[in-house]
Parts: C-alpha cells; structure tokens; sequence
C-alpha cells in the first residue's frame, strides 16, 4: 500500500476535502491520510509514498522531517530543498532572465541589526546609503515589503518618501524589498499544478480578504489570458513548484508578476469560492496519485538539477484500478492549537543600524 500524507496547519477545509477526495477515488494500492510523526529517527525512513506539505515554511521540525523523508524516496509537494534555498527578489531576478514582466525592484539592508551583529558586522555596507538611486529606479509610488514572506505581512503601500522611510523604521530586522506600484487595470491570481495545468482566477487585492476573489469576472482579452498561463507556466517550471499560486497585476495590456512564491497556497473553501476549491482539491488528488504511482523516487540534489530542471515530464501510470468501495473517511482536522530614516538629503537623516560604520574601523 502506498500512502499518500496531507501535512497541514491550522487550515481547516482543504486537508480534509484532499484526503476524502483521494480515498473515495478507491484506486487499488493507495490511501491517504493526515501525516503523524513524533520524534525522526535517522536510519528508519518515513512511510509515505508522497507527503502533501501546507506548513512547513512555519516550522523548522517539518522542513528537516521532509528533507529527511526526501532523501529516503519520499515525493514531496513541493521540494522542500528548493523551497528553502528561495526568497522573493531571487524570484524576480529569476523572471525577468526568463523574459517574464516584472516591476523593477531592489532589496534593502536590515534597519536595525540582525540578532547577533553589530555595526562592525555590516562593514561592507555603502554609507550613506544612495537613497537618490534607489528612488530614481523604483520611484516613490511603490511596496515595501518582506523577502521572505507571505499573508500581506509587513507589506506597506508608499505614496511618497515620507511614507516610505516611516515604513522602513517599522521594520525591525527584516530584510525589505521596495517594488514599484503598478497601476492596474486587471488582476490575477493562478493556481499552478504539477508545471502543465493553470486556473486562473480574477482577484482584487484591494478588497478585504474574503471579497479578493472577483465571482462575476467580465469578459478578458485572450491574448492576454494566453500569456498569464504562459508566464506562469514558465515560473513554476523554472522554480520547480508542482503547486503555486503566481498574480500578475495587468497595466496597459502587460501582466507583470507580482508574487509567485506560495508553495503552500491559499485554499480554504471560504476564501476562494466553491468552483476554485473543486479546482483544486481535484488537480492536487490527480497530481498527488500520479507521484504516488511513480514512488519511490530519490531527488538528484545538485543545485543545477534544481536552477535548470527538464521540462516538467508526464507522470505515467497504469489505468487506475478499483478497488471493492469503502466506507472509510478521513477525520476532520481540528483547530489548531498551536502547534528615521528621514530625507536623503538632509545631513542629520537617520541610516539603518546595519548601514552604520565609523571611521576609523578596518
């Protein structure tokens, strides 16, 4: 028996829904169920054939778990290799070598130190920081927000340089990235499975958070819907994400790529619609059944397999077998319970702690 295992979070619907959705399929030799591990040891491999994972980016004992079970044949969505070694101005650097539109960006140093550094740790740093450049690239409508991050997190909307450097006090030991603003006039959000089925889905990040995704979408350009699958396409097979979600914010006919690491997407049925949810809980299922035939596969771990992989390879397996019904659902997850930087100019402005040095120091 192959078994296919659901690691999950606080997240309520999905998981479940997956699972269910799995087991009442009554392929012949598969199962699925919610992952249950204590503590790993090293010489027993895990038991899964595949391990769905919507939780590890928020802890550390899944990631090393998951690698583990990797390294023993285990398939996992998504690679929690890759997933670790990524952020997002990697990410953009990455699409526009792709030929993918995105708006131009820069990363920050830290505003105040990391833990454990000092000013002598950052003395590589330019000081004063060439905030003139910065502003003539990006300009002063634009986002700041984290590198690594996620749920519109420490994410500030600047108007002008004021809000900016007043965003950039507020944060902490975060490194930031500042994007320019687009105007858009359309806007998308796609799920991406297995690097060849795209859904996209009209979204507006201007709404509150369960209004975000538009149910009476007009009537877009095909040319245009064409691209978005196709950027999408790209990004996740360049990133090797057999699940992700990619927005593409749309100004004056060019969709450019706004956020396209979420390897653990957004699914909750009361988030994104009924028709969105059967999406994917279905392509997820196709997709997890499929590496479940396929297992055990062990990954080729040098860094080149991950930055230039082949293109996405079609999962072959025997027609599916049904087995005699069964009357077995998976339980329902529970709730979790937890498991001044002032103007450029001016002579006194404030730099970022980490940009600090003096004179004198080797």
């Amino acid at each position: 028996m192959k078994t296919i295992g659901v690691l999950f979070g606080m997240e309520n619907s999905f998981p479940g829904a997956l699972v269910e959705h799995i087991n009442a399929r009554n392929i012949e030799g598969i199962e699925a169920e919610f992952v249950e591990t204590g503590a790993v040891i090293m010489n027993k491999p895990p038991r899964y054939a595949v391990i769905v994972d919507r939780i590890s980016h928020d802890i550390p004992f899944y990631r090393a778990f998951l690698k583990h079970a990797a390294l023993n044949g285990t398939l996992i969505i998504n690679n929690p290799f890759w997933w670790s070694a990524d952020d997002k101005f990697f990410n953009y650097t990455l699409a526009q070598k792709l030929g993918v539109a995105v708006p131009p960006t820069v990363i920050l140093p830290h505003k105040k130190h990391p833990e454990g550094t000092t000013d002598r740790s950052m003395r590589n740093l330019e000081y004063p920081l060439d905030w003139d450049a910065v502003f003539a690239y990006v300009g002063e409508h634009g986002f700041m927000k984290p590198v690594n991050g996620g749920g519109w997190r420490d994410v500030h909307h600047i108007h002008d340089r004021e809000e900016f450097f007043r965003a950039y006090d507020q944060s902490r030991d975060l490194c930031m990235m500042y994007q320019k603003a687009v105007d858009f006039q359309e806007y998308f959000r796609c799920y991406v499975v297995g690097q060849k089925k795209v859904h996209i889905m009209p979204y507006d990040p201007r709404r509150p958070h369960h209004e975000r995704y538009v149910q009476n979408p007009p009537a877009y350009d095909k040319k245009l819907l064409d691209r978005v699958e196709k950027d999408a396409l790209k990004l996740c097979q360049a990133l090797g994400y057999d699940l992700n979600t990619v927005e593409f914010a749309v100004e004056d006919s060019i969709p450019y790529a706004i956020d396209f690491m979420n390897p653990a997407p957004d699914a909750d049925l009361h988030s994104v619609g009924q028709t969105n949810f059967e999406w994917i809980v279905r392509e997820v299922a196709d997709l997890a059944i499929a590496k479940a035939k396929t297992a055990p596969q062990h990954l080729d771990l040098k860094w080149s397999a991950f930055l230039n992989p082949a293109p996405a390879a079609k999962l072959s397996a025997p027609p599916e077998k049904k087995a005699p019904e069964k009357k077995t659902a998976a339980k329902k997850p529970e709730a979790a319970t937890a498991k001044k930087a002032a103007s450029p100019k001016s002579a006194k402005a404030p730099v970022p702690a980490s940009a600090a040095t003096t004179a004198g120091k080797a």
